[in-house]
């Protein structure tokens, strides 16, 4: 189990959408966000992107983080299923990804999403990964 401080500091998308990570390793990444109007749909909720954006960001780091510990480039998403359970407005939230399955090719790696003032789930999710062995592959860039 190794601990990347490399990914503790939000880049690129998890930046502009200001999640924040608390803690990543290959068996458990954590992470918060504080919503505000940009987060929000017209009805004033966070918008279930959000919800989608957060087991992306969180299921791929954890994922990374295991092929990279095994010897390998990363990894890349191939599908994201988001379940949107209570709606939520305003507060922290906090998330929390565990792996359900790290094989040599393909990871599976599920995400919750809690409020952190009750700590009821707002939403869950599972992102499955394929390990790439290899660079050559990423955005179409190999044959």
């Amino acid at each position: 189990m190794t601990t990347d401080p490399g990914f503790r500091s939000s880049l690129g998308f998890d930046a502009t959408l200001g999640l924040e990570l608390d803690h990543v390793s290959t068996v458990e990444v954590t992470a918060h966000l504080d919503p505000d109007d940009r987060h929000r749909q017209p009805y004033g909720l966070v918008h279930g992107g959000v919800y989608c954006a957060i087991v992306e960001s969180l299921g791929s780091v954890g994922s990374a983080t295991y092929a990279i510990d095994r010897g390998m480039v990363g990894s890349v998403g191939l599908s994201n299923s988001t379940d949107f359970l209570r709606s939520h407005r305003d507060g922290r939230l906090e998330a929390r990804a565990t792996p359900i399955h790290q094989g040599r090719t393909q990871q599976l790696w599920l995400v919750e999403i809690t409020r952190a003032s009750d700590h009821e789930t707002v939403a869950r999710g599972q992102l499955r990964t394929y390990n790439l062995v290899s660079d050559e592959a990423i955005g179409g860039t190999g044959a």
